[in-house]
């Protein structure tokens, strides 16, 4: 989850929203000189150690402690973070950053060159669900204390944006080889974790750093950080007064948030539905032909699942590229109506008439009704869908190629580029099965080097492509929100689940 991780009805999965919103009235105003911030999360933290990080849902977490290389503004343009000046060379495959010479670690070693470039290294090599994120970079180097070299394989037009995420984040060299890296982060963030008053997994605090270099971008002396497994608890405590800002769960919250005196701003920045993984037909190969998964698209009722799960709150779809995104293609939205006919016409047509079997997992995180609704429509054209419980293993078995196919929730992305490298290219956390598709890889390197004309034609041609291949199955891009109560006001982040941290503040 950029990104991955529980946050609908559906599936597990980021959200991402692009959206400014200011307070209203609430009963769950804080104290008047604002001094600390309850913001409720709905995603418990993989990990503090940098190189094991998720982001989306988990970002606010890990920004409390931690800065990146980059910063982003909330419509996404790149700025200065710790470093404060960046630069290609020609080929684009060598990126030179320069690093600020003022900043220490809540331990007192000094921010140095080599200490990001350790960082950078360790989380290309490490067990992050978005290492490939640093996949192409070959080195990093510190020729001296400020200056950091990032060399690349290929050119990755969307390198600065992940220097300001996860793949940025930079930790201590304490860190590295200690055993408590998991729970115990040492960054130069503007906050440090309160150990004390923290329990991990269900609370988390953070006092102001009264050293931080950027204390323009300080707004609380306090943070917590209260975890909400599921909607009833989350809003028991939005109408309990207990929050001050949340990311909400589902769309089906809103109502009740807004009149528990909320302010809520809606946006689509994510879609729901299935991910066909197996397009070899490696672990079924009833997966391989795409007559099959052609067929599963055709076998799905969307608008009757938007309704049914989402109250209608979505715009229905059979593309996996964003609307601001140069791929994007309103005639793709759809490309597959329910046609259970047509379905069947092609499941006959591949030599699987009698219909096939298909496992896919399920879990506690979604009601048992959404299973029984995306099993019954397949049924009704012949796929079985014999659901495989899983707990805790769930997105490691998922990313690790376990299933053929399965439903899920997964953020869009600001261009065209990262939802290529995030689910298309062989070796993307999303294309569980690493499929190596020569019409894929060879539009992606146009899209990934290309001048910009070119780039955005291969675009819309990659995303035609893998709409006829049905690599996905597509239902809606669903409505999500993020609530603000009396006294609070923030910026949203584009491409992003939550605000950025250091915008969520008291209204002025």
């Amino acid at each position: 989850m950029h990104r991955t991780k529980l946050a609908s009805v559906v599936a597990a999965g980021g959200l991402a929203v692009a959206l400014a919103l200011t307070s209203c009235s609430s009963p769950a105003s804080p104290e008047e000189d604002h001094p600390t911030l309850r913001l409720g999360v709905i995603t418990q933290l993989t990990s503090f150690a940098p190189w094991e990080s998720a982001w989306a849902n988990e970002s606010p977490y890990l920004q409390a402690v931690y800065d990146t290389l980059l910063r982003a503004e909330p419509d996404g343009t790149i700025t200065e973070g710790l470093a404060t000046d960046w630069k290609w060379d020609e080929s684009k495959t060598v990126l030179t950053l320069t690093l600020r010479d003022d900043v220490e670690f809540s331990d007192g070693t000094a921010l140095t060159a080599q200490v990001a470039a350790d960082n950078l290294a360790r989380f290309r090599d490490g067990t992050s669900a978005n290492a490939s994120f640093l996949a192409g970079m070959t080195s990093a180097e510190a020729p001296d204390d400020t200056t950091l070299v990032i060399t690349l394989a290929q050119p990755d037009p969307a390198l600065p944006v992940y220097l300001s995420q996860n793949a940025g984040l930079v930790g201590s060299p304490a860190m590295f080889d200690s055993p408590d890296a998991k729970t115990t982060p040492i960054g130069s963030g503007p906050y440090v974790l309160d150990a004390k008053d923290t329990v991990v997994g269900s609370k988390y605090v953070y006092d102001a750093n009264p050293d931080y270099w950027d204390a323009d971008s300080v707004h609380y002396d306090t943070i917590q950080m209260a975890f909400y497994g599921d909607p009833t608890a989350l809003m028991n405590a939005v109408k309990g007064g207990q929050v001050d800002a949340a990311n909400l769960q589902s769309a089906n919250q809103i109502a009740d948030a807004e009149a528990a005196g909320f302010t809520a701003e809606k946006s689509e920045q994510s879609w729901s539905g299935f991910l066909l993984v197996d397009r070899d037909g490696t672990i079924n190969p009833a997966m391989g032909d795409v007559r099959v998964r052609q067929a599963i698209n055709y076998a799905l009722d969307r608008e009757g699942l938007l309704k049914a799960l989402d109250n209608g709150l979505g715009t229905v779809t059979t593309q996996v590229f964003g609307t601001t995104t140069s791929a994007y293609d309103k005639k793709l939205d759809d490309r597959y109506p329910y046609d259970p006919e047509k379905a069947k016409a092609l499941l006959a047509e591949a030599g699987y008439a009698d219909g096939f079997i298909v496992v896919m997992p399920s879990n506690n995180f979604v009601p048992e009704s959404v299973f029984a609704v995306y099993k019954e429509q397949l049924a009704a054209v012949g796929i079985t869908v014999e659901w495989e419980a899983t707990g805790d293993d769930l997105f490691g078995r998922m990313l690790g190629g376990t299933w053929a196919a399965f439903p899920f929730l997964l953020q869009t992305d600001p261009t065209s580029w990262q939802t290529i490298q995030f689910s298309m290219l062989p070796g993307s956390a999303w294309n569980t099965s690493h499929v190596a598709d020569p019409t894929v890889i060879q539009l992606s390197e146009v899209v990934r080097s290309g001048e910009q004309a070119d780039a955005d034609a291969a675009a819309k041609e990659l995303n035609t492509y893998v709409v006829e291949q049905a690599w996905y199955a597509p239902l809606y891009r669903p409505t999500s929100a993020f609530i603000t109560a009396a006294g609070t006001q923030a910026t949203v982040q584009v491409g992003n689940t939550v605000p950025y941290l250091w915008n969520i503040r008291p209204t002025e």
